[in-house]
């Protein structure tokens, strides 16, 4: 695996964000026939909270980010993208089971949503989230915490 880290985000990085949300999710938002390169981008910008966010670096670059969001019942996972030339060499596997792990240690819930179609979802389930409930664009998935 290469040269990986994780640092808190700041304002400034919502662009980067935005965009690689943008390229990211292209192909399923297109798939599923809710593309549109402007709200995908403001969609973000809208929901974006340093505080929650955390970016991945590789190589001490921009890569990625994610999410992990307080409610009330549950840890929400969001805005888990990693750009694609850094998919496939188990950095998003690693980032997922951090937080998972510190989510464990805390006896906390952990819910997220995932496009219909995306293949996303298998790395999820291999990580115990199940299926709560669908819509026609979203999977919305919990996972009880491992003991």
């Amino acid at each position: 695996m290469v040269d990986w880290g994780i640092r808190p985000a700041s304002a400034a990085d919502v662009e980067a964000v935005a965009e690689l949300r943008a390229l990211v999710l292209r192909t399923d938002l297109e798939r599923l026939g809710r593309y549109d390169a402007r709200r995908v981008r403001q969609r973000l910008r809208d929901g974006f909270v340093p505080a929650h966010t955390r970016v991945i670096e590789v190589g001490g670059a921009f890569a990625g980010c994610v999410a992990l969001r307080q409610a009330e019942d549950a840890h929400w996972l969001e805005h888990f993208y990693l750009a694609p030339q850094a998919q496939g060499g188990g950095i998003g596997t690693a980032v997922l089971r951090e937080l998972l792990e510190r989510c464990d240690r805390e006896g906390t819930v952990v819910r997220l949503n995932v496009l219909r179609g995306s293949p996303a979802r298998r790395l999820y389930e291999r990580h115990g989230f199940v299926v709560e409930s669908e819509d026609p664009v979203d999977v919305f998935m919990v996972r009880a915490p491992v003991v």
